[in-house]
């Protein structure tokens, strides 16, 4: 064979290397696309029930529950994400779901998964209210919200109660994006297992900045750095 056609032969081989390499990482790339997206537009079945009934409880979603991921669940989930820092393109992957309080596609019965995705969202919760606040102040922000869990008159879940309309300052603002530090993890933790320095409160506010009149109605337990704990 003349030096000619094995350099020919060389080079067509190289180039089916690289074509057969793209096309790997082409196919992976859809793989990990696919199994980040967990519900989308066209998706039906439980999920997309429960991110329509969460959403509708929040008043994002108008729709019926119905399972089907369709135009309406679309624009609610694009609504929530623009109004919660996400990325906003109307897939509820995992931080859209995990920001919603859903599973993130790991097996139901992960305990785990739901309680380190519990105790991030209410460590973001407390940095963002109460961050300079007393620690038992900050401690005392997180049991309000597992106050209001176990309160009929609130969601029973802690992204329930968090992100409800108009519960928190910080979710209006945005400061619940905010990355929480140490000493509100600590804080999150320390209510998750059970302190509650509130003595059962599910309300608090700032009497130098609260412009709620109905909020000054409410009775006031003790107060805690700038914080009047309320029930």
């Amino acid at each position: 064979m003349s030096l000619r056609k094995k350099t020919a032969l060389l080079v067509f081989a190289t180039i089916l290397i690289v074509l057969a390499l793209c096309n790997q990482t082409y196919i992976t790339r859809l793989l990990d696309r696919s199994i980040a997206v967990l519900s989308g537009y066209g998706s039906t079945g439980q999920e997309v029930r429960n991110i329509q009934s969460r959403l509708k409880e929040w008043g994002y979603y108008h729709g019926e529950v119905d399972g089907v991921y369709g135009y309406m669940t679309y624009s609610a989930v694009r609504d929530f994400q623009a109004r919660h820092g996400l990325t906003v393109d109307g897939i509820a992957g995992p931080e859209t779901l995990a920001a919603i309080g859903l599973p993130t596609g790991q097996p139901s019965g992960d305990s785990s998964t739901g309680d380190s995705r519990d105790l991030n969202l209410l460590a973001r919760l407390i940095h963002g209210e109460a961050r300079g606040e007393p620690y038992v102040g900050q401690v005392a922000v997180g049991a309000v919200v597992l106050n209001r869990v176990k309160d009929s008159r609130f969601p029973n879940t802690i992204a329930g109660v968090i992100y409800q309309p108009g519960a928190f300052d910080a979710v209006y603002d945005g400061q619940i994006n905010l990355e929480p530090d140490q000493t509100a993890i600590k804080a999150a933790r320390d209510a998750l297992n059970g302190w509650d320095p509130t003595y059962g409160c599910v309300y608090y506010y700032n009497p130098a900045t609260a412009t709620s009149s109905w909020i000054w109605s409410r009775q006031i337990v003790l107060k805690i750095g700038k914080h009047n704990f309320a029930i």
